[in-house]
């Protein structure tokens, strides 16, 4: 559980400052935020921890960006539902995570003084069961979150680091959904299977490199498929990560996107100009003077 929050702290820092970036009529011309209170005053290279909007936020005096509330959440759970004022929700959230740990860890120092399988599986479960709870507090702080713009994108974000495809699916961009999770669900294929062989053909690198062996796979050859299967694997992680990263990319900045319109009406026009010179006072005729000269100007208006 540890380095999942790990990663979704990183991931939901990311999302903040990434999610500041969008398309408008003045592209270049305006900061890039969600909102448009007190807050629409930073830009993309706010700070990474903003407790002024942490502890303000929680305290309900001031606004919490979505992402904020998120990467809060992963470390503190149930701040999502505190930010939200939806208090009732804490006990249930905090009796499945508290509950399941506390039932993992007993079991699991049971099963080690008695070796009983069944104490094991049922420390298995209750952590798995302590995760589901963990995972829902986010995701119902995320569904929870209230605001003004519609679609959100720190929500598509968000939902994409959350449950991959989502994002798309709060897009409307349904038939995207089949080919990233086709890629990730492929390539965690791959990875077992790749890692699966590895460890077959390393183990029988190392019984081969015993004297007496006599099986039919020399130490070279298990030497070489253990290698092959390590690099496939190392592949099959590489893409794993890229399909992940590239849908939660892209349901961000398809969600940007999703206002940007582009007038039907696009016409171009030719017609005669005369250029000046860059400095006017070069525009004199006379001995080593520039002198403006005749042609055609290109406009496309779009």
């Amino acid at each position: 559980m540890i380095p999942l929050a790990v990663s979704l702290v990183i991931f939901a820092a990311l999302s903040q400052n990434v999610s500041h970036a969008q398309f408008k009529d003045k592209e270049f011309s305006q900061t890039y935020n969600d909102r448009t209170d007190s807050l629409a005053t930073k830009d993309s290279t706010d700070k990474l921890v903003d407790f002024k909007e942490i502890f303000g936020g929680l305290a309900h005096k001031r606004p919490m960006r979505i992402g904020t509330m998120f990467g809060t959440s992963v470390l503190i759970p149930g701040a999502a539902q505190i930010y939200n004022q939806q208090y009732w929700k804490l006990p249930i959230f905090y009796t499945g995570i508290v509950g399941g740990l506390a039932a993992g860890i007993t079991c699991n120092c049971c099963y080690n003084n008695t070796g009983d399988e069944a104490l094991k599986t049922a420390s298995t479960w209750s952590f798995v069961t302590a995760g589901v709870f963990y995972y829902a507090s986010l995701m119902d702080g995320v569904i929870s979150y209230k605001s003004d713009r519609k679609p959100l994108p720190g929500r598509a974000t968000v939902y994409s680091i959350l449950c991959p495809g989502l994002g798309q699916a709060y897009n409307g961009e349904y038939w995207k959904i089949p080919i990233y999770v086709g890629g990730i669900v492929g390539s965690i294929h791959f990875l077992i299977t790749n890692n699966t062989n590895y460890i077959r053909y390393r183990n029988i690198y190392r019984e081969a490199s015993e004297e007496g062996y006599s099986g039919p796979i020399t130490a070279t050859q298990a030497k070489y498929y253990r290698d092959e299967y390590r690099r496939y694997r190392d592949y099959s992680v590489v893409a794993l990560a890229a399909f992940y990263l590239l849908q939660i990319i892209d349901a961000n900045v398809f969600c940007y996107m999703n206002n940007f319109e582009v007038s039907d009406n696009i016409t171009a026009s030719v017609a005669p100009s005369v250029q000046l010179p860059d400095n006017s006072a070069y525009a004199i005729a006379g001995p080593n003077k520039a002198t403006p000269s005749a042609g055609l100007s290109f406009n496309l208006n779009f």
